[in-house]
């Protein structure tokens, strides 16, 4: 019989895994109609086929690609670590779709958004609260649900199962960076080289 020990390092590694980053409920195989993306090409296919909205220092060239998930806490606290380097990074919000119906209308709604940052703001405040994020209707334009649904293959095909992911080119070695999961503001700088 298995001692309380024994059962328990096992649960505690699978809920540090699952403290960082969120992965799909109802898991689909990966499309393999679509070639997988090699991380140093990551960077440039998210540049010429990533849908999503731009936020922070609007005119950088090297900018942070985020695939994630408006249903996803994890999500939501990146966000948040990323709004105090908003003046140094150009971040890029991609949208998927892969945790619960809510995702897409939501990540059309953000897509959509007048304004993203305030928008987004509003929505990962709500869901951290634990409220579901922003109401959204679920009448989405047939082309905002495409670039969603081109932003979850992308994400399939970086080999990534959870999200947030990043990918991102080191400032300093032109290196592509890939990494999911949240992470601290000061963190985050370090990931980037600030």
């Amino acid at each position: 019989m298995p001692t309380f020990r024994t059962l328990t390092l096992p649960l505690l590694a699978a809920m540090c895994l699952l403290l960082s980053a969120c992965s799909p409920q109802d898991s689909a195989p990966a499309s393999t109609a679509a070639a997988p993306i090699a991380a140093d090409q990551a960077h440039s296919i998210l540049g010429a086929e990533g849908k999503g909205f731009t936020v922070g220092a609007l005119m950088g060239a090297n900018p942070v690609y985020v695939l994630f998930d408006p249903q996803c806490p994890h999500c939501g606290h990146l966000w948040n670590s990323s709004l105090p380097l908003h003046n140094k990074v150009k971040f890029v919000w991609l949208p998927v779709a892969i945790i619960n119906a809510k995702s897409l209308p939501q990540g059309a709604a953000l897509m959509q958004a007048a304004n993203p940052l305030e928008t987004m703001t509003q929505h990962e405040q709500a869901l951290l609260a634990g409220q579901g994020g922003m109401s959204a209707s679920s009448s989405v334009p047939d082309e905002v649900a495409e670039a969603i649904k081109v932003n979850t293959g992308l994400l399939n095909r970086l080999g990534a199962d959870s999200v947030p992911f990043i990918v991102a080119r080191h400032p300093q070695t032109g290196q592509v960076i890939t990494r999911t999961g949240s992470m601290a503001t000061q963190d985050l700088a370090s990931l980037l080289g600030l």
